[in-house]
């Protein structure tokens, strides 16, 4: 299934992508006076298997509606959210794609490096993101969110993408000059709206395997990342494992699992050409969609 969230009157609400649209959820369960269906993406979430089934038999029902098609809605007429809405957690990966830690030179981890980011970084698809005016390397990075299901704590390798809902695209924007100013990474990747997630929440069951998915980031429309998650050190289930060995998961908890080469940082000095107001960064990857943003200078 392809959720997204769309906002309407400063509220979240949920829509479901089918072939003729996209599904309005929170107007056919009014329209069809239907009980114990999730109407918000946290409420599928949280809700887990009973919450999903509940969405899945009344999307079937409502279709059987001669309203439906009132129901149904053009994706490009909509605002769109973050496709998590209020994650408890926001886990991040560094250095995990083989190639990416080659050209900034290095050493490839033995453990997985974790950092943090917060709610404030969330954005969805098409919003424009303010450079901060603290900052003039703002650089991109395209990466796989892994999206949490169900509570997961000391999971195994084996079991642990059984825990994962689904699956999404962020933009994990850094400010490289922030970022590296000490050898916590957290003041350059939690600026405002540095966390573009979307466009969808697409199901694990619609994925498939997540370490096998091409991923790409264009800028104005020249492509600068193009990779597959399969570069990855530490796979999806690796990651999810050894989260939960250090800290319980929640359903609504996402993982962003690093970016592949191509990014600014790099590149050799003289060819470092970092963000600027007006640049449009597209991520894309396999299965997920796109998620557009276009950088603007900070009011």
């Amino acid at each position: 299934m392809k959720l997204l969230t769309f906002i309407e009157e400063g509220c979240y609400r949920l829509g479901v992508c089918l072939e003729e649209g996209v599904l309005d959820i929170g107007t056919a369960v009014r329209g069809e006076g239907a009980e114990n269906v999730p109407v918000t993406i946290q409420e599928v979430i949280e809700g887990g298997e009973t919450a999903m089934d509940a969405l899945k038999a009344f999307i079937d029902r409502a279709k059987l509606s001669n309203r439906y098609a009132s129901y149904v809605l053009e994706q490009s007429g909509l605002k769109l959210g973050p496709s998590v809405t209020h994650p408890n957690k926001i886990i991040c990966v560094g250095l995990n794609y083989r190639k990416h830690a080659e050209e900034t030179n290095a050493a490839l981890p033995e453990y997985p490096i974790l950092f943090n980011k917060f709610n404030n970084t969330l954005a969805g698809h098409l919003e424009e993101i303010p450079l901060p005016r603290v900052s003039t390397k703002v650089d991109y990075e395209a990466e796989l969110v892994v999206v949490i299901g169900k509570k997961a704590k000391y999971v195994s390798e084996e079991d642990a993408l059984s825990y994962v809902l689904g699956y999404c695209n962020v933009n994990d924007l850094s400010a490289r000059d922030l970022q590296l100013r000490t050898h916590q990474w957290m003041t350059g990747k939690s600026c405002d709206k540095f966390s573009p997630l979307g466009p969808y929440l697409v199901t694990a069951d619609e994925v498939g395997d997540p370490n096998r998915l091409s991923i790409k980031c264009t800028v104005n429309g020249e492509v600068r990342q193009l990779s597959n998650t399969s570069d990855m050190i530490f796979s999806c289930a690796q990651i999810v494992s050894y989260v939960s060995q250090n800290m319980t998961l929640v359903p609504g908890d996402i993982i962003l699992t690093g970016t592949p080469e191509g990014v600014v940082l790099g590149k050799p000095i003289e060819q470092q050409t970092y963000l600027q107001p007006g640049d449009v960064v597209t991520v894309e990857i396999e299965k997920l969609g796109a998620i557009t943003n276009t950088m603007v200078r900070e009011e």
